[in-house]
């Protein structure tokens, strides 16, 4: 599930620096009136994103109760997405061992609309991410790899971002978080290029989507509790 796609016009990569540049970020990343709109990235969109979707999904609930998303919506797609498709029996099998939810998910091809709209874009490879990036629609601030994001939301000192109990609440808090990333990124780079990559487990067995989905998983955790302040339980 490793071939390249992406539909949409070409225009030219992402916006390099901060400040006002920042905000042209900020603007085109549309989404929903008082919502941050977060979408994955992978091939095919029935494995990989998928999982990372519904498990962000899952973690946020759990972090503010009561079926909450604190106003974060979150979608997927895929670069060779295939539209309409269920999500690998495998990928929803585990799903449910992580308390998620695999129910009415369908595949959707990576489109303009959906970079256009997304204010953070979390991909499974540095092949995926430039891809986003390569789409235009000044993408490149806030598209990394989950595991890039990951790496770099570590290094955030959380009492530097907005409370999430404050009036705009996480909203404030999650654009704040993409925006000290994107500065940070060049400072920390990977150790090593497969340190920010998810593999592909597709056609794999299910004890391989339980590692994949482990990986995901880990990798999320320190992600929505800079979203959210709340830690795991």
């Amino acid at each position: 599930m490793n071939t390249p796609h992406g539909r949409g016009t070409a225009e030219p990569g992402g916006i390099s620096g901060t400040g006002s540049a920042w905000g042209a970020v900020q603007a085109s990343g549309t989404g929903t009136a008082g919502a941050f709109r977060i979408l994955h990235v992978s091939t095919g969109n029935v494995c990989r994103s998928p999982l990372t979707e519904r498990l962000t999904r899952h973690a946020l609930e759990e972090r503010l109760g009561d079926g909450r998303s604190g106003g974060i919506l979150v979608e997927s797609a895929g670069t060779w997405g295939h539209e309409g498709a269920p999500m690998e029996d495998h990928a929803a099998e585990v799903l449910l061992e992580h308390g998620a939810d695999p129910e009415g998910f369908r595949g959707r091809e990576l489109l303009d609309e959906h970079v256009i709209r997304a204010d953070l874009v979390l991909t499974a490879t540095r092949d995926h991410r430039a891809q986003v990036v390569s789409m235009g629609h000044s993408a490149g601030l806030r598209t990394f790899t989950l595991k890039e994001f990951t790496r770099l939301v570590r290094a955030i000192d959380a009492a530097t971002l907005p409370d999430p109990r404050s009036a705009e609440g996480v909203v404030e808090r999650a654009y704040a978080l993409v925006q000290a990333a994107a500065a940070l990124r060049g400072w920390l780079l990977a150790p090593s290029p497969e340190a920010d990559e998810i593999h592909d487990p597709y056609g794999a067995p299910i004890p391989y989507f339980r590692s994949v989905g482990d990986e995901i998983s880990k990798a999320l955790d320190p992600v929505v509790t800079a979203l959210t302040g709340v830690p795991a339980r």
